[in-house]
């Protein structure tokens, strides 16, 4: 597990920010602007914090008061940036090879980051020669190929278009059959909810709230995305069952049915549900078209630039519901209160960038 703690001035901007991560993806969520590429540079080593400490899987990679500091090549950490950073003068499969050139044994194999990552084809393309998905993807392989004990991914997709960050996405996920956690640094929400297992949110260089993604995304305050077309929340859940044209998902408590998956009974989805695909009633709908009913009780209600979000809950899992302030007055909602949550859609991670368009649009 990493924990970082650190402080640094930069300038005008001061880093004081205290988080940890979690075995798979952890999310370093907010604004640009927040500090989230210098926290990077502090776990990697680039940047010297004025104080702090920051460790891996226990080993002190960091620590101000005990005098230490690794250098970077001992920190055993990959670093993937925005512009994949590739050598020109080296094919693909050069690039590749030059990852594994310095790193020390290990359980990573070039046979098998050439399959996860689908670039066998361009092993003897040079840079120039590849679209910009395509870098990313030898970029990052070059960076698995180093054998980290963890990877750093700072804004990967930021330079693609749409169509290129739906391509990559499912690239990105594959690394998780490697075992090596992630740091990643974005401020597109829906790259958090795809991928993240865990999030801290930054905010003027300081970390502002973190925990279980699912937890953290449900609170729209902090999610800054700019739209609130995009406040919602994300849901953990398996496949249950597979009747004609649809999929059921166990999702805690909840059973919610989505248009048909490929996927197997019992494998892991994430389902994000906006807050405006949201309608509450008092007592179980009679004879509608929305297939998913959701029962559950009011723990919050939050006035909001003319509106009015309501959190629902049921043993832990979470809904956010968009209504406005005269709906609230007319059902007399108030904490505490049961209700049946009507969902009108739901974003199915896992259906080709569909769970991506969905946020984005």
């Amino acid at each position: 597990m990493l924990q970082v703690e650190v402080t640094a001035r930069l300038g005008d901007f001061r880093l004081d920010c205290r988080f940890q991560g979690a075995d798979g993806v952890t999310v370093l969520f907010g604004p640009s602007g927040a500090g989230k590429s210098s926290v990077l540079a502090a776990v990697a080593g680039a940047l010297k914090p004025e104080a702090g400490r920051i460790a891996l899987g226990g080993d002190v990679l960091f620590d101000s008061t005990k005098g230490v500091d690794l250098p970077m090549e001992r920190r055993r950490i990959g670093w993937v940036f925005q512009d994949a950073r590739l050598f020109p003068h080296l094919s693909v499969e050069g690039n590749l090879r030059f990852g594994l050139k310095r790193a020390p044994a290990g359980p990573i194999r070039f046979e098998e980051v050439v399959e996860a990552l689908g670039v066998g084809h361009l092993l003897h393309r040079r840079p120039r020669d590849l679209s910009g998905g395509e870098r990313q993807r030898v970029g990052l392989g070059r960076a698995l190929l180093s054998q980290p004990r963890l990877l750093l991914m700072d804004e990967p997709l930021a330079s693609l278009d749409a169509p290129r960050r739906a391509e990559i996405l499912p690239f990105l996920e594959r690394v998780r059959g490697f075992g090596v956690p992630l740091l990643y640094v974005t401020h597109s929400l829906a790259e958090a909810v795809r991928l993240g297992d865990r999030m801290a949110v930054m905010r003027d260089g300081q970390v502002v709230a973190e925990g279980p993604l699912a937890e953290v995304v449900s609170r729209p305050q902090l999610m800054l995305t700019g739209s609130h077309a995009r406040d919602g929340a994300a849901l953990e859940g398996v496949v249950k069952a597979q009747p004609d044209g649809l999929t059921v998902i166990q999702a805690g408590p909840w059973e919610i049915k989505a248009q048909r998956l490929a996927l197997d009974l019992g494998a892991p989805v994430r389902l994000f549900v906006l807050a405006r695909d949201v309608m509450l009633a008092l007592d179980p709908p009679q004879r509608i078209s929305a297939r998913n009913v959701l029962s559950g009780k009011i723990a919050a209600i939050e006035a909001q630039d003319g509106r009015c979000l309501v959190r629902v809950v049921n043993d832990g899992a979470i809904l956010l519901a968009a209504l406005t302030p005269d709906a609230v007055e007319d059902l007399a909602l108030k904490r505490g209160m049961a209700v049946y949550a009507v969902v009108k859609s739901v974003a199915v991670d896992g259906l080709g960038g569909g769970l991506l368009e969905a946020l984005e649009s």
